[in-house]
C-alpha cells in the first residue's frame, strides 16, 4: 500500500483529503503544520507528499526546499496561489506537480497517480543508463555525474532517463510532456520548459563547460550530440 502524507493547515481539507484518498487504497499520514516533517520523513517511508504552501510556522516553500536536499519522492503542491510566477518559482525549488484550490478530488487523485506510475516504471527497470560521464541507475533511482550523485526531482529522473534511453530521438514537446506527466499538453503551460531549465542547471554546476540536452528549436530536446 502507497503511503501519502498530507501537510495542509486547514483541518477540513486535510481530512476531506485523507479519507478521500484513504478510500481509494492508500495510507495517509496527516501533518497540520511546518514544523518536524523531516523528522517524519526520515522515520517514515513515504511515497508521494501533497504539500500546502501557506502553513503554521514553518512554510511550505521552505520545507519543499529541506525536502529536495534529502529526498526524491514526488511533492504535489496544493496552493490558493495561482499566479504563474508562484507555479514556476515552486517547480523551481523541487515541486513535481501544482493544483490550485478549490480543487477536484478526482483531479488530485489523477495526478497522484500519475506521479506514483512514473516513480514505479522508473524502479521496475533493473538497469544503468550511461551517456560520457553521467550514469542512471534506473534500480536504485540515482544519477551521477563525475561520480558525483544529483538530487533531481522524479519529474527531472524521468525525463532524463527517456532522454538517455532514446538518445537518437528528438522529442516534441508535447510528446516528451505526455510522456513525463500523462497529460496532455497545453502550448501555454511552461512546467516542461522550467524542469529542463532546472536539469540543465544541476548538471551545468557539477560540468559547466559541457551540454547534455539540446534544444531543437521549433520541435523540442534531446539528448546533446557533438558536432562532428
Amino acid at each position: 500500500m502507497k503511503k501519502i502524507v498530507i501537510i495542509e493547515d486547514d483541518i477540513e481539507i486535510n481530512t476531506l483529503l485523507a479519507d478521500f484518498l484513504r478510500e481509494n487504497g492508500y495510507a495517509v499520514h496527516c501533518q497540520y503544520d511546518g514544523l518536524h516533517v523531516l523528522d517524519f520523513l526520515r522515520k517514515e517511508k513515504i511515497d508521494l507528499i501533497i504539500l500546502d504552501i501557506m502553513l503554521p510556522y514553518r512554510s511550505g516553500d521552505i520545507i519543499l526546499a529541506d525536502i529536495r536536499k534529502q529526498f526524491t519522492m514526488p511533492v504535489i503542491i496544493i496552493s490558493a496561489k495561482e499566479t504563474t510566477q508562484n507555479k514556476i518559482d515552486l517547480l523551481r525549488l523541487g515541486a513535481d506537480d501544482y493544483i490550485t484550490k478549490p480543487f477536484d478530488m478526482e483531479e488530485v487523485l489523477a495526478r497522484i497517480e500519475s506521479n506514483l506510475r512514473r516513480i514505479q516504471f522508473q524502479n521496475g527497470s533493473a538497469e544503468c543508463l550511461q551517456y560520457d560521464n553521467l550514469s542512471l541507475d534506473l534500480e536504485k533511482n540515482t544519477a551521477t555525474l563525475n561520480g558525483v550523485e544529483l538530487s533531481l526531482t522524479a519529474k527531472e529522473f524521468a525525463i532524463l532517463e527517456l532522454l538517455m534511453k532514446y538518445p537518437d530521438k528528438v522529442f516534441s514537446k508535447s510528446n516528451l510532456f505526455q510522456s513525463i506527466w500523462n497529460t496532455e499538453y497545453f502550448t501555454e503551460d511552461n512546467t516542461l520548459n522550467v524542469h529542463i531549465s532546472n536539469l540543465r542547471n544541476k548538471l551545468k554546476a557539477i560540468c559547466p563547460d559541457k551540454e547534455f540536452i539540446d534544444t531543437v528549436w521549433g520541435i523540442g530536446y534531446r539528448l546533446h550530440k557533438a558536432k562532428d
